[in-house]
């Protein structure tokens, strides 16, 4: 059995190679590149293929893919939206993903990120950087005396919610499919509109869908409370950027805290230090003491990526195996 994995990153590799001495009988081939149309033919001879990245999984991509002879791939990621789903269907594709690999990683950073624009930690450090140590007039907040709205509330939302009424915060919730736990603890509002009223803080965990494309616009800013904070360690698209940067230049948005940035690709994870910065709309943000840009690290952690080297690599052989995965991903 023959497996390529693409794109492998070097904090990867300890993680990999502990699981192939776990699984001899399996031959993986390594490829630090992405998978794109020309890499796919490095897969020609092997059974399947384990990808992480974030540009699209194109019609001409998966179209490569199965003339190499692959029909079977497993994401190293949770999302799936940037995959041609109906090329992949035609191309008889089975496909995995990791739906859940920390979600700890994820909720803790989204709580750090709401934790550090309360005591004002940009501004502090922008100021002991510059060795000024006086206090005023960057007053902090304490995190029980928020409310924190919750809009998703699958693995990471709940772990969130338990981490923040740990603080002493109150917590109130949206989602469409309803955890009974929380239901039975009244902690669910009837819509977003309630929700975007009471709360102080507002944290997004939703996936990337075509309802959810812009949920924070004008129109629900405008709903939320002044001085209301953002967060978002989700998906980039949740967000109108320029309605963001909208709200915060009136002041009804206070600070905000970005692990996902809506045009991302092809920025994040790239080193801009002496060149000339890509993106206007980010680099307004980034000068901002009021706003954290994270570049989709919240995932970040070594936890997380063993077990996502792990969860992938196993549904792969499990796929090749004519197995059927719980993590299978429906094409629709």
């Amino acid at each position: 059995m023959k497996i390529v994995s693409y794109s492998i990153r070097e904090d990867e590799m300890p993680a990999l190679q502990n699981w192939q001495k776990e699984h001899p009988e399996v031959e993986v081939q390594i490829e630090k590149e992405l998978l794109t149309p020309e890499s796919a033919k490095k897969a020609q001879g092997a059974d399947g293929v384990v990808v992480y990245q974030q540009k699209p999984y194109t019609r001409e991509t998966l179209q490569a893919l199965h003339d190499a002879g692959i029909n079977k791939m497993s994401l190293r990621n949770v999302g799936t939206d940037n995959i041609d789903m109906d090329a992949a269907k035609e191309l008889n594709f089975q496909i995995t993903n990791v739906p859940v690999y920390s979600p700890n990683a994820i909720a803790e950073h989204a709580v750090w990120l709401m934790g550090r624009l309360l005591r004002r930690e940009p501004e502090y450090s922008a100021k002991i950087a510059k060795r000024d140590l006086r206090w005023a007039p960057e007053i902090g907040q304490e995190m029980r005396m928020q409310t924190v709205g919750v809009i998703g509330t699958g693995h990471i939302g709940q772990v969130l919610i338990d981490i923040v009424r740990g603080f002493g915060a109150k917590v109130v919730c949206y989602d469409i499919y309803q955890n009974e736990k929380l239901k039975s603890e009244g902690l669910y509002v009837d819509s977003l509109d309630e929700l975007y009223k009471q709360a102080d803080i507002i944290t997004l965990h939703v996936p990337s869908v075509k309802e959810n494309i812009h949920m924070v616009n004008d129109d629900s800013i405008s709903k939320m409370k002044d001085g209301v904070i953002i967060i978002n360690a989700s998906r980039g698209d949740l967000i109108d950027t320029d309605a963001l940067i909208r709200g915060l230049d009136s002041g009804k948005i206070k600070a905000a805290g970005l692990d996902v940035y809506e045009k991302e690709v092809g920025v994040f994870n790239e080193n801009w230090e002496g060149k000339q910065f890509p993106d206007a709309r980010l680099e307004n943000l980034l000068n901002r003491k009021n706003v954290i840009v994270t570049p989709h690290t919240a995932f970040y952690t070594e936890t997380a990526v063993k077990n996502m080297i792990e969860i992938a690599h196993n549904s792969n052989v499990q796929l090749i195996n004519s197995e059927t995965p719980k993590n299978l991903v429906n094409l629709g």
